[in-house]
Protein backbone atom coordinates (compact mmCIF):
# COMPACT_ATOMS: atom_id res chain seq x y z
CA UNK A 1 0.00 0.00 0.00
CA UNK A 2 3.04 2.41 0.60
CA UNK A 3 4.52 1.30 -2.70
CA UNK A 4 1.09 2.70 -4.48
CA UNK A 5 1.49 6.55 -4.09
CA UNK A 6 5.08 6.04 -5.90
CA UNK A 7 3.71 4.47 -9.13
CA UNK A 8 1.09 6.42 -9.19
CA UNK A 9 2.87 9.50 -9.33
CA UNK A 10 4.54 8.84 -11.92
CA UNK A 11 1.54 7.37 -14.04
CA UNK A 12 -0.73 10.31 -13.79
CA UNK A 13 2.29 12.45 -15.18
CA UNK A 14 2.69 10.06 -18.05
CA UNK A 15 -1.31 10.03 -18.56
CA UNK A 16 -1.20 14.05 -18.44
CA UNK A 17 2.04 14.30 -20.92
CA UNK A 18 0.19 12.03 -23.12
CA UNK A 19 -3.40 13.94 -23.17
CA UNK A 20 -1.19 16.92 -24.04
CA UNK A 21 0.67 15.36 -26.87
CA UNK A 22 -2.83 14.39 -28.22
CA UNK A 23 -4.72 17.49 -28.13
CA UNK A 24 -1.30 19.09 -29.51
CA UNK A 25 -1.33 16.60 -32.10
CA UNK A 26 -5.26 16.56 -33.21
CA UNK A 27 -6.37 18.88 -35.83
CA UNK A 28 -9.57 19.54 -37.38
CA UNK A 29 -9.74 21.22 -40.42
CA UNK A 30 -13.24 22.78 -41.22
CA UNK A 31 -15.78 23.09 -44.20
CA UNK A 32 -14.06 25.27 -46.56
CA UNK A 33 -10.68 24.84 -45.36
CA UNK A 34 -7.44 23.41 -46.15
CA UNK A 35 -4.25 22.83 -43.71
CA UNK A 36 -0.35 22.36 -44.57
CA UNK A 37 2.11 21.22 -42.34
CA UNK A 38 5.20 23.53 -40.68
CA UNK A 39 7.92 21.13 -39.80
CA UNK A 40 9.81 22.42 -37.10
CA UNK A 41 12.66 20.12 -37.76
CA UNK A 42 12.41 20.24 -40.96
CA UNK A 43 12.40 22.55 -43.89
CA UNK A 44 9.13 25.16 -42.77
CA UNK A 45 6.46 24.49 -44.79
CA UNK A 46 5.91 21.37 -46.84
CA UNK A 47 4.58 21.75 -49.78
CA UNK A 48 3.87 18.73 -51.36
CA UNK A 49 0.48 17.69 -49.65
CA UNK A 50 -2.38 20.06 -48.64
CA UNK A 51 -5.01 18.45 -46.13
CA UNK A 52 -8.19 18.78 -46.61
CA UNK A 53 -11.80 18.77 -44.22
CA UNK A 54 -11.64 16.66 -41.24
CA UNK A 55 -9.25 15.25 -38.82
CA UNK A 56 -5.90 14.95 -38.69
CA UNK A 57 -2.69 13.38 -36.34
CA UNK A 58 0.41 15.41 -36.76
CA UNK A 59 3.76 15.20 -34.99
CA UNK A 60 3.16 17.12 -32.02
CA UNK A 61 6.71 19.18 -32.71
CA UNK A 62 5.00 20.19 -35.87
CA UNK A 63 2.56 22.96 -37.04
CA UNK A 64 -0.85 22.15 -38.87
CA UNK A 65 -1.19 25.81 -40.91
CA UNK A 66 -4.98 25.94 -41.61
CA UNK A 67 -6.20 28.65 -44.29
CA UNK A 68 -10.02 29.21 -46.26
CA UNK A 69 -9.69 27.71 -49.68
CA UNK A 70 -13.58 27.97 -50.73
CA UNK A 71 -14.33 31.31 -52.57
CA UNK A 72 -14.28 33.92 -50.70
CA UNK A 73 -14.58 38.01 -51.09
CA UNK A 74 -12.85 41.28 -50.55
CA UNK A 75 -13.95 44.72 -50.86
CA UNK A 76 -11.92 47.84 -50.88
CA UNK A 77 -11.90 51.76 -51.54
CA UNK A 78 -8.96 53.00 -54.13
CA UNK A 79 -7.42 56.31 -54.97
CA UNK A 80 -7.46 56.35 -58.55
CA UNK A 81 -6.49 59.13 -61.36
CA UNK A 82 -8.69 59.41 -64.58
CA UNK A 83 -7.14 60.12 -68.05
CA UNK A 84 -7.07 63.70 -67.85
CA UNK A 85 -5.59 63.61 -63.79
CA UNK A 86 -8.83 63.89 -62.03
CA UNK A 87 -8.87 62.17 -58.59
CA UNK A 88 -11.50 59.39 -58.62
CA UNK A 89 -12.44 56.99 -55.67
CA UNK A 90 -13.72 53.83 -56.88
CA UNK A 91 -15.61 51.11 -54.19
CA UNK A 92 -14.91 47.38 -55.85
CA UNK A 93 -15.41 44.19 -54.38
CA UNK A 94 -13.13 41.06 -55.62
CA UNK A 95 -13.84 36.76 -55.55
CA UNK A 96 -11.12 34.76 -55.29
CA UNK A 97 -9.49 31.57 -53.95
CA UNK A 98 -6.74 29.76 -53.56
CA UNK A 99 -5.00 27.16 -55.32
CA UNK A 100 -6.03 23.85 -53.25
CA UNK A 101 -2.57 22.06 -54.03
CA UNK A 102 -1.09 25.11 -54.66
CA UNK A 103 -1.60 26.18 -51.22
CA UNK A 104 2.05 24.98 -49.36
CA UNK A 105 3.79 27.15 -52.27
CA UNK A 106 1.93 30.08 -51.75
CA UNK A 107 1.82 30.31 -47.79
CA UNK A 108 5.83 29.41 -48.04
CA UNK A 109 6.03 32.62 -50.77
CA UNK A 110 3.73 34.96 -50.01
CA UNK A 111 2.79 33.97 -46.02
CA UNK A 112 -0.42 33.74 -44.10
CA UNK A 113 -1.50 36.94 -45.27
CA UNK A 114 -1.00 36.60 -48.76
CA UNK A 115 -4.48 38.59 -49.04
CA UNK A 116 -3.03 42.07 -47.83
CA UNK A 117 0.72 40.69 -49.05
CA UNK A 118 0.28 39.84 -52.71
CA UNK A 119 -4.28 40.44 -53.48
CA UNK A 120 -4.59 43.89 -52.31
CA UNK A 121 -1.76 45.39 -54.26
CA UNK A 122 -2.19 43.47 -57.19
CA UNK A 123 -5.90 45.06 -57.28
CA UNK A 124 -4.88 48.81 -56.51
CA UNK A 125 -2.25 48.26 -59.24
CA UNK A 126 -5.12 46.70 -61.78
CA UNK A 127 -7.47 49.48 -60.99
CA UNK A 128 -5.26 52.32 -61.36
CA UNK A 129 -4.20 50.70 -65.01
CA UNK A 130 -7.69 50.31 -65.82
CA UNK A 131 -9.37 53.80 -64.76
CA UNK A 132 -6.35 55.71 -66.07
CA UNK A 133 -7.75 55.02 -69.19
CA UNK A 134 -11.01 56.80 -68.80
CA UNK A 135 -12.68 59.90 -68.61
CA UNK A 136 -14.87 60.65 -65.93
CA UNK A 137 -18.06 60.63 -67.73
CA UNK A 138 -17.24 57.17 -69.25
CA UNK A 139 -16.35 56.13 -65.42
CA UNK A 140 -19.58 57.88 -64.69
CA UNK A 141 -21.85 56.19 -67.31
CA UNK A 142 -21.85 53.82 -69.56
CA UNK A 143 -18.42 52.14 -69.54
CA UNK A 144 -18.78 50.08 -65.91
CA UNK A 145 -19.39 46.98 -67.63
CA UNK A 146 -15.99 47.13 -69.73
CA UNK A 147 -14.26 48.57 -66.54
CA UNK A 148 -14.94 45.65 -64.63
CA UNK A 149 -13.71 43.04 -67.20
CA UNK A 150 -10.47 44.83 -67.77
CA UNK A 151 -9.98 45.31 -64.25
CA UNK A 152 -10.19 41.42 -63.60
CA UNK A 153 -8.05 41.09 -66.74
CA UNK A 154 -5.27 42.96 -65.00
CA UNK A 155 -5.41 41.59 -61.59
CA UNK A 156 -5.45 37.90 -63.27
CA UNK A 157 -2.14 39.28 -65.16
CA UNK A 158 -0.73 40.25 -61.61
CA UNK A 159 -1.30 37.53 -59.99
CA UNK A 160 -0.41 35.01 -63.15
CA UNK A 161 1.72 31.97 -61.60
CA UNK A 162 0.68 33.47 -57.60
CA UNK A 163 -1.85 30.62 -56.91
CA UNK A 164 -4.66 32.34 -56.53
CA UNK A 165 -7.44 32.11 -58.75
CA UNK A 166 -9.77 35.45 -59.49
CA UNK A 167 -13.21 34.85 -60.23
CA UNK A 168 -14.65 38.45 -60.59
CA UNK A 169 -14.18 42.27 -60.07
CA UNK A 170 -17.97 44.02 -59.20
CA UNK A 171 -17.34 47.83 -59.44
CA UNK A 172 -19.41 49.01 -57.11
CA UNK A 173 -19.62 52.95 -57.06
CA UNK A 174 -17.18 55.51 -58.73
CA UNK A 175 -17.13 58.81 -56.74
CA UNK A 176 -16.54 62.30 -58.30
CA UNK A 177 -15.75 65.72 -56.98
CA UNK A 178 -19.33 67.02 -56.77
CA UNK A 179 -18.59 69.59 -59.04
CA UNK A 180 -17.77 67.61 -61.98
CA UNK A 181 -20.44 64.85 -61.00
CA UNK A 182 -22.80 67.78 -61.43
CA UNK A 183 -21.78 68.81 -64.60
CA UNK A 184 -21.71 65.18 -66.21
CA UNK A 185 -25.59 64.84 -64.57
CA UNK A 186 -26.39 68.20 -66.36
CA UNK A 187 -25.12 67.53 -69.56
CA UNK A 188 -26.11 63.74 -69.58
CA UNK A 189 -30.35 65.77 -68.81
CA UNK A 190 -29.28 67.92 -72.08
CA UNK A 191 -28.40 65.09 -74.35
CA UNK A 192 -31.47 63.28 -73.22
CA UNK A 193 -33.72 66.22 -73.88
CA UNK A 194 -32.06 66.95 -77.11
CA UNK A 195 -32.83 63.29 -78.35
CA UNK A 196 -36.45 63.81 -77.58
CA UNK A 197 -36.69 67.09 -79.64
CA UNK A 198 -35.15 65.06 -82.28
CA UNK A 199 -37.92 62.47 -82.22
CA UNK A 200 -40.25 64.76 -81.66
CA UNK A 201 -39.24 66.91 -84.99
CA UNK A 202 -38.84 63.32 -86.96
CA UNK A 203 -42.13 62.07 -86.08
CA UNK A 204 -44.00 65.55 -86.93
CA UNK A 205 -42.15 64.98 -89.99
CA UNK A 206 -43.48 61.71 -91.27
CA UNK A 207 -47.16 63.03 -90.18
CA UNK A 208 -46.99 65.79 -92.39
CA UNK A 209 -45.46 63.78 -95.32
CA UNK A 210 -48.26 61.34 -94.46
CA UNK A 211 -50.91 64.09 -94.64
CA UNK A 212 -49.28 65.49 -97.98
CA UNK A 213 -49.20 62.03 -99.71
CA UNK A 214 -52.86 61.32 -99.05
CA UNK A 215 -53.67 64.68 -100.37
CA UNK A 216 -51.81 64.15 -103.47
CA UNK A 217 -53.31 60.89 -103.75
CA UNK A 218 -56.60 62.66 -103.59
CA UNK A 219 -55.68 65.36 -105.98
CA UNK A 220 -54.89 63.03 -108.58
CA UNK A 221 -57.98 60.69 -107.92
CA UNK A 222 -59.91 63.82 -108.92
CA UNK A 223 -57.91 64.90 -112.17
CA UNK A 224 -58.31 61.26 -113.24
CA UNK A 225 -61.83 61.12 -112.56
CA UNK A 226 -62.30 64.76 -114.39
CA UNK A 227 -60.65 63.96 -117.71
CA UNK A 228 -62.71 60.98 -117.73
CA UNK A 229 -65.83 62.69 -117.63
CA UNK A 230 -66.78 63.65 -121.35
CA UNK A 231 -70.07 65.83 -122.12
CA UNK A 232 -71.35 62.36 -123.60
CA UNK A 233 -71.08 60.77 -120.39
CA UNK A 234 -72.47 63.26 -118.41
CA UNK A 235 -75.33 63.25 -120.60
CA UNK A 236 -75.93 59.44 -119.96
CA UNK A 237 -75.41 59.78 -116.17
CA UNK A 238 -78.00 62.47 -116.02
CA UNK A 239 -80.52 60.28 -118.40
CA UNK A 240 -80.25 57.41 -115.69
CA UNK A 241 -80.28 59.47 -112.94
CA UNK A 242 -83.37 61.11 -114.52
CA UNK A 243 -85.21 57.80 -115.36
CA UNK A 244 -84.80 56.30 -111.89
CA UNK A 245 -86.39 59.85 -109.97
CA UNK A 246 -89.10 59.24 -112.50
CA UNK A 247 -89.49 55.56 -111.47
CA UNK A 248 -89.84 56.32 -107.47
CA UNK A 249 -93.47 55.66 -106.06
CA UNK A 250 -92.96 59.34 -104.36
CA UNK A 251 -92.67 61.67 -107.26
CA UNK A 252 -95.13 62.45 -110.38
CA UNK A 253 -92.21 63.87 -112.92
CA UNK A 254 -93.28 65.75 -116.11
CA UNK A 255 -90.94 65.68 -118.67
CA UNK A 256 -91.67 68.15 -121.48
CA UNK A 257 -88.88 68.43 -123.89
CA UNK A 258 -84.98 69.00 -123.40
CA UNK A 259 -83.04 71.34 -121.82
CA UNK A 260 -79.82 72.92 -123.45
CA UNK A 261 -77.71 70.07 -122.24
CA UNK A 262 -79.91 67.61 -124.20
CA UNK A 263 -80.85 65.85 -120.55
CA UNK A 264 -85.11 65.91 -119.88
CA UNK A 265 -86.35 68.89 -118.44
CA UNK A 266 -88.10 67.85 -114.92
CA UNK A 267 -90.90 70.77 -114.19
CA UNK A 268 -92.34 69.66 -111.40
CA UNK A 269 -93.89 66.93 -108.97
CA UNK A 270 -96.65 66.30 -106.59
Amino acid sequence: MDKLPKIAVPVVFALIVLALLISKSAVTIGPGEGGVIFETFGEGINTERTYGEGFHIVAPWNDMIVQKVRQQSISDNMNVLSVNGLDITVSGTIWFEPEFKSLGLLIKTKGEDYINELLSPAINAAAKSVVGRYTPEQLYSSKRDIIELEILEEVRKELDGQYVNVKRVLVENVKLPNTIKDAIERKLKQEQESLEYEFRLVTAKKEAEKVTIEAQGKADANRILSASLTDKILQDKGIDATIKLSESPNAKVIVVGSGDSGLPLILGNN
